[in-house]
């Protein structure tokens, strides 16, 4: 009896896997492992990297964002706001770290457009309370 796995993002299914025989993901208290025996039980995700084990694709390492994972029976659901996979932990690293650069930069740009309407905001209030 091998478990089935299933990763939500807030808009899509990330990943869909029948099979796998252990999962370790990570906690606020530390990584903690399931296996297709275990009880049930429901455990707040922190950002890290989320490990699954299945006979045809061997270990397979996701890097989550904080989240919750769900285990019922042997269905084990995932739901995180970002997740990005990689075949290894260099490679995934590598991913990581020019998404996170990516994702500073538009939080940069946001931060630009929401000042510039701000004080668009601030200088109407002004010509309309002075005319």
């Amino acid at each position: 009896m091998l478990m089935n796995l299933k990763i939500l993002l807030p808009f899509e299914i990330f990943a869909e896997k029948t099979g796998a025989s252990r999962i370790v993901a990570e906690t606020p208290e530390g990584s903690f492992g399931l296996l297709p025996h275990r009880l049930d039980c429901v455990a707040a995700l922190t950002p890290g990297i989320l490990t699954y084990e299945t006979e045809l694709e061997g270990e397979v390492y996701v890097a989550v964002d904080e989240g919750v994972l769900v285990k019922t029976g042997l269905d084990v659901l995932v739901s995180v706001r970002n997740a990005i996979a990689g075949p290894d932990l260099g490679q995934l690293r590598e991913t990581v770290e020019r998404e996170y650069l990516r994702l500073n930069e538009q939080e940069q740009n946001v931060r630009t457009v929401l000042a510039k309407m701000e004080g668009d905001l601030i200088r109407r209030m002004v010509t309309f309370r002075s005319g």
